[in-house]
């Protein structure tokens, strides 16, 4: 079975349970690229991000006795979130083990659609070893956040929805973190539009995939605070999406932090539309030396919303940067 295949399985699957999120045309941001720029709206999709998809296309493709033995997982928020949702869906309370400095906010929307969460570690990549070694020890499932052919999989169906909703299609810009998001994309379109390019972007104060393919290996590296919270730590030794981010995208941005911040206050003074680090950090993608997508269609996928108050406040009435 081709990766698209299994995309395309995937949405057969997840269709009853997740949304087809809208795409929407920004002026404001077609202005200052000068070519039309679009917006994928995954900050409102159930449970406030794309998570969802690549979460509840493994938990409905688990056999009944697996789920039954227990589900365990990592996460720095967004992917629990939508493991616990997809757990409520079939019955099942997952562990969600989160690392130390996790959002607050993000804790407890895991807590609140019914997950059980645990504390690990202070980097994410240490948090989804001892989960995984966890779910071993207890013969539990472990569900990884992007290191699964379903779950990428799932993540994938955005391109799909795109390839529908966006005929002129040229351009698509979407943050990297373990690269789930990012390679399903581009696993998916490169298979069906292979001129469609594919940018991958991530903070400079965490960028552990692009300095991986950069250099041609996963690398072990240290992240600094980001804003971009859903992106940052490690990346799995091993992981099945690395070859999809060195392979099928084709470049790759670093964003300051600076540029996030304007990139989320951006989001909402010109649209309305509540978004996290991570989606900001795609929106200053869009921006950054903006005439090379000069007569493209531009799509900026804004892949989440779960920003808490205690961090969106602060941020929205702060004198600009």
């Amino acid at each position: 079975m081709t990766f698209a295949d299994r995309v395309r399985e995937a949405e057969r699957r997840i269709r009853p349970h997740a949304r087809e999120t809208p795409l929407l045309h920004s002026p404001a941001l077609s202005e200052q690229a000068g070519t039309r720029v679009y917006l994928k709206l995954e900050n409102l999709q159930h449970t406030g991000s794309f998570k969802l998809r690549g979460a509840l296309n493994k938990m409905l493709s688990l056999a009944p006795a697996d789920r039954a033995r227990g589900v365990v997982t990592a996460s720095t928020g967004n992917h629990g979130a939508a493991t616990a949702y997809a757990g409520r869906l079939t019955g099942v309370t997952p562990i969600v083990f989160v690392p130390h400095g996790a959002a607050p906010s993000k804790v407890e929307r895991i807590r609140a659609l019914g997950g059980r969460v645990e504390f690990h570690g202070t980097d994410s990549s240490e948090t989804e070893r001892h989960a995984r070694a966890e779910a071993e020890r207890t013969g539990q499932v472990f569900l990884s956040p992007y290191n699964d052919w379903d779950v990428m999989a799932g993540q994938g169906t955005i391109g799909l929805e795109l390839e529908r909703q966006c005929p002129g299609l040229g351009v698509v810009i979407v943050a990297a973190g373990g690269g789930g998001l990012i390679g399903g994309i581009a696993g998916y379109l490169k298979a069906v539009r292979p001129n469609v390019a594919i940018v991958g972007c991530s903070p400079r104060n965490s960028a552990v995939m692009v300095a991986s393919v950069r250099a041609g290996a996963i690398l072990d590296l240290p992240s600094e605070p980001t804003l971009s919270d859903g992106t940052a730590g490690g990346v799995e030794p091993g992981t099945i999406t690395f070859e999809y981010c060195r392979d099928l995208v084709d470049g790759y941005d670093l964003i300051d932090e600076p540029a996030i911040e304007a990139g989320m206050r951006l989001a909402f003074e010109a649209e309305r539309l509540i978004i996290e680090g991570a989606a900001g950090v795609a929106i200053a993608s869009a921006l950054t030396e903006p005439a090379r997508w000069a007569g493209r269609d531009v799509v900026v996928v804004l892949c989440g919303g779960n920003v808490g108050l205690d961090r969106w406040c602060p941020l929205m009435t702060a004198p600009r940067r």
